[in-house]
């Protein structure tokens, strides 16, 4: 009986989206595009480069809430599809993306592009939610 997970409104949500979590079709479920934007600070991230060698366009993006951020409180962690921090949503754009999240909407984006070079990063994303 020690096997038994418990599903409740704490943890069903962080299974549902997380890399290698369950993969269920939602009935009348939709992609709703919201917003493109560049992740931010991805230049700060220890070991970006060898990131940037795993990323492809069209990789699937998850974005984990940091309310503790001490810099902004509705920040948003990027991460790809193996968990590995990118860097953040950029200030401007996190706002509402913080508030769906907080109320459980499933959020998430894709790579569009990457521009790389020694002195700068720039991954673009478009950013959707599933309803």
């Amino acid at each position: 009986m020690s096997d038994i997970i418990r599903i409740d409104d704490t943890n069903i949500v962080s299974i549902l989206n997380s890399p290698g979590g369950l993969d269920i079709g939602k009935p009348f479920s939709r992609q709703i595009y919201l917003i493109s934007a560049s992740i931010a600070g991805s230049y700060y991230v220890e070991n970006i480069y060898d990131l940037l060698d795993e990323i492809q366009i069209g990789s699937k993006l998850s974005f984990i809430r940091e309310p503790d951020n001490q810099h902004d409180e509705l920040a948003i962690i990027v991460k790809d599809q193996y968990a590995n921090k990118l860097g953040y949503v950029p200030r401007n754009k996190n706002p509402i993306l913080a508030r769906l999240l907080d109320a459980g909407k499933l959020i998430y984006g894709t790579v569009k592009a990457i521009n790389n070079d020694d002195s700068y990063i720039n991954i673009e994303m478009e950013i959707f939610m599933d309803d």
